[in-house]
């Protein structure tokens, strides 16, 4: 996903059954729409994957050929602002009817936050108003947090990419952390003391679903532990 993309859908999610009536075609696993920007200058076309990956390409109709001067950052002048004010105003109207807010998309963020819910009948809590995409579960008897979810940029985990990540924080025994980290699934714990926490990627997270509640249920128990 492009920048202009991401910034517009980080923390959106798409709801398939709107696309067709918005003017979506489903063809070959991927839906596809197209419209003409700037009058007839310029046409916008978006590819939505089922799996929820989008492409956009802006071609210019006078030349046939793709535009792509939008994406780069030190590029100024008229034309480029009303391309990418138009892009922009289609865009975000496609996400006003079609896409859903949410902060954690990934399929296994929803599938831990369900699985948390129901083990352990605990919510997410938004602690910090100056990071309202990271939230933290805590034990109900001492009130102390066994594991965060949290979306930061990739290069925040060392990972060099401008995009952003979902990970999760937990709790984990100090002489098994070392040989877990991997920089792949398994990252030096963000935020919070390295000896005793560990972080997992969750976007692209190759680990199977039950090695993750493993973790989380390891963590709930060592947070009640003094």
């Amino acid at each position: 996903m492009n920048k202009f993309l991401q910034e517009i859908f980080r923390q959106y999610k798409v709801d398939f059954n709107k696309l067709s009536d918005y003017g979506f075609i489903f063809a070959n696993e991927s839906y596809n729409f197209s419209t003409n920007i700037l009058g007839e200058q310029m046409c916008l076309h978006l590819t939505i994957q089922t799996n929820e990956s989008m492409q956009l390409q802006v071609f210019d109709l006078e030349c046939g050929e793709e535009y792509t001067l939008y994406l780069a950052e030190n590029a100024s002048g008229v034309f480029v602002g009303e391309v990418r004010k138009a892009l922009e105003k289609v865009l975000l109207d496609l996400r006003n009817k079609c896409f859903n807010k949410t902060i954690f998309k990934s399929k296994y963020a929803l599938k831990l936050i369900d699985y948390v819910k129901s083990k352990y009948g605990d919510e997410l809590e938004f602690l910090w108003e100056k990071s309202p995409n990271n939230a933290i579960w805590r034990r109900r008897d001492n009130q102390k947090w066994y594991c965060a979810m949290l979306t930061t940029k990739a290069t925040s985990i060392g990972i060099d990419s401008d995009e952003y990540v979902e990970l999760i924080d937990f709790r984990e025994n100090a002489d098994l952390i070392p040989n877990l980290i991997d920089n792949k699934n398994y990252f030096a714990a963000y935020h919070m003391n390295k000896k005793h926490w560990l972080t997992i990627k969750l976007d692209d997270c190759t680990l199977n679903f039950d090695t993750l509640k493993s973790h989380i249920d390891n963590s709930y128990a060592l947070a009640k532990k003094k």
